[in-house]
């Protein structure tokens, strides 16, 4: 799984955003995060990018309930949503203005 995962960042895909703005994306560093998963640097792939396993849940649960009918999905949807789209608009923030 190792050698896998070490092959993916010779195919990652460039940020046209930082190479032609000058700044990072909201999605900057998803990539290497789910290359570090891969290697099984948990806690680095959170670093690089803090809304990773919220999105692993909220896709999750997603194929989930596309098979299985959950009660209240709709406002669990609406709530892992809202999650990620908070912690995603917070470290953008946090990565324009502090560094």
């Amino acid at each position: 799984m190792l050698i896998i995962a070490k092959g993916l960042e010779d195919y990652m895909l460039p940020c046209l955003n930082k190479k032609l703005l000058g700044f990072e994306c909201m999605g900057c560093g998803m990539q290497r995060s789910i290359a570090l998963i891969f290697n099984g640097k948990l806690i680095d792939a959170f670093f690089m990018y803090p809304a990773i396993y919220t999105l692993i849940v909220f896709f999750g649960f997603l194929i989930v309930n596309s098979f299985w009918n959950i009660k209240n999905s709709n406002k669990i949807i609406i709530i892992l949503a809202l999650t990620n789209v908070f912690i995603i608009v917070t470290n953008f923030i946090i990565k324009l203005y502090l560094k």
